[in-house]
């Protein structure tokens, strides 16, 4: 049976939104084709119809997700509180692709490593334009700053047994982002 060229690129929407929710619960080396085309509702020969390999799903499935997700981003003050949160380290399917992949990503291939790339270099564009649309060095630094601090207290916070110290490096470095620590270290962005 033939399938029409808007099944098709809804087969391959499905298979890019299952992956990339795959991916980032689980990482990409513990996830099969197989699996991706099961959560997808797919069977797997159809796999090779949309794609070359599964370096080029994760690749594709990383940009789509980045896509995606770019609508979602505000300035770095609102993203702050919907990024440094519980729900959001509780739920890494739907997280965040540079907090749940960035360091397996080392391992996968150029395309996917570009991905990543162009993925944070679009999110720090948008995140250091001011509502008028300019932007400066100063402010692409505390962005940059204020991003790697978020990413990385997601990235701990979910390798954190204890749930009070996971919740506590969440609240501390949205504090400390947002200048409300009281040590001499400021943060880049306030």
């Amino acid at each position: 049976m033939k399938v029409s060229r808007e099944q098709m690129a809804e087969n391959r929407l499905r298979i890019l939104d299952a992956a990339s929710r795959l991916f980032r619960e689980k990482g990409f080396e513990a996830v099969t084709v197989s699996e991706v085309m099961k959560a997808a509702g797919l069977t797997h020969g159809g796999f090779y119809g949309h794609f070359t390999s599964k370096d080029d799903l994760v690749a594709q499935a990383l940009a789509s997700t980045f896509r995606a997700r770019a609508e979602d981003t505000q300035d770095i003050a609102a993203y702050l509180d919907q990024y440094l949160t519980p729900r959001h380290r509780d739920n890494p399917g739907n997280g965040c692709p540079i907090a749940g992949l960035s360091a397996e990503s080392r391992h996968q291939g150029e395309a996917a490593r570009a991905a990543i790339t162009q993925g944070l270099q679009t999110q720090i564009a948008r995140m250091s334009r001011t509502p008028d649309g300019d932007t400066s060095p100063e402010m692409r630094r505390a962005v940059i700053g204020s991003w790697a601090a978020m990413v990385g207290a997601i990235i701990l916070s979910r390798a954190i047994v204890d749930p009070d110290l996971s919740d506590e490096v969440l609240r501390e470095t949205r504090a400390w982002i947002r200048g409300e620590s009281e040590g001499s270290a400021e943060p880049a962005a306030s």
